[in-house]
């Protein structure tokens, strides 16, 4: 069933706005009567019914409402420095949204080679991954921060920083505590810098490892995002 993006649905009558409305009557070709699915970003999945087939100004009607759908039981939080090449920054966001994460906070380091974002173009991305993963939540995409400002904000969970330094850190599958809400900082190209790392420390983050081979940016993100995700899972599984 085709799948459409309603973040200000709050009746049983919704119109699409006119993207919306043109891709579903235009290119999918879909008429009165026709069963659509919508989501709005907060946890709502829909079954609609289309009631006026209009291609500017398309009109459902809610036949199923389906409230904090396959909500989990804990809230992800990733900062990570953008990459130099964005591209990159969008696949980690594409894929992370698509495994399964909640808050994004671009994060200026010491060693980043890239300090300013377009996010139009990333919310973009976030929206297009959710409705393709079939996610009910739209994960928040923050402004662009400084590390040293970003590290100072409290944060109710468990704190982790993943470097590529030799110091003693165990690998974040064996610090993480299931359903707690986390927050993990992923360095630029550069790593972070020493300076950083202790900064870090200073305001309570676990050094964490995310395994044994050297990491590009954007993929310590979508690892540590599969390993939180993954954590969860099985312990939910576990408990069935």
């Amino acid at each position: 069933m085709h799948l459409f993006y309603t973040p200000d649905l709050t009746d049983t009558i919704y119109t699409l706005n006119e993207q919306e409305s043109k891709h579903c009557i235009k290119v999918l070709r879909l008429t009165t009567n026709d069963m659509v699915q919508l989501i709005d970003g907060k946890g709502g999945f829909y079954t609609a019914k289309i009631v006026e087939p209009n291609p500017k100004k398309c009109t459902v009607e809610i036949i199923e409402t389906k409230k904090e759908y396959e909500k989990r039981n804990h809230r992800l939080h990733i900062a990570i420095a953008p990459t130099k090449n964005n591209d990159r920054l969008e696949w980690f966001l594409e894929k992370a949204t698509e495994i399964g994460i909640d808050e994004i906070t671009p994060v200026i380091c010491e060693h980043s080679e890239r300090k300013v974002i377009k996010p139009e173009r990333l919310e973009k991305i976030l929206v297009s991954a959710m409705k393709q993963s079939l996610k009910a939540y739209k994960p928040r995409l923050n402004e662009l921060v400084r590390y040293s400002d970003f590290i100072k904000r409290p944060f109710a969970g468990e704190k982790f920083i993943a470097h590529c330094e030799d110091t003693n850190k165990s690998f974040l599958k064996n610090k993480y505590t299931v359903a707690r809400d986390v927050l993990i900082l992923i360095g630029p190209e550069g790593d972070f810098s020493p300076v950083e790392i202790d900064e870090a420390r200073q305001h309570d983050f676990t050094e964490i490892s995310l395994g044994n081979s050297r990491l590009r940016t954007e993929t310590a993100g979508v690892v540590a995002c599969h390993t939180i995700n993954l954590l969860n899972e099985t312990s939910q599984d576990s408990d069935l």
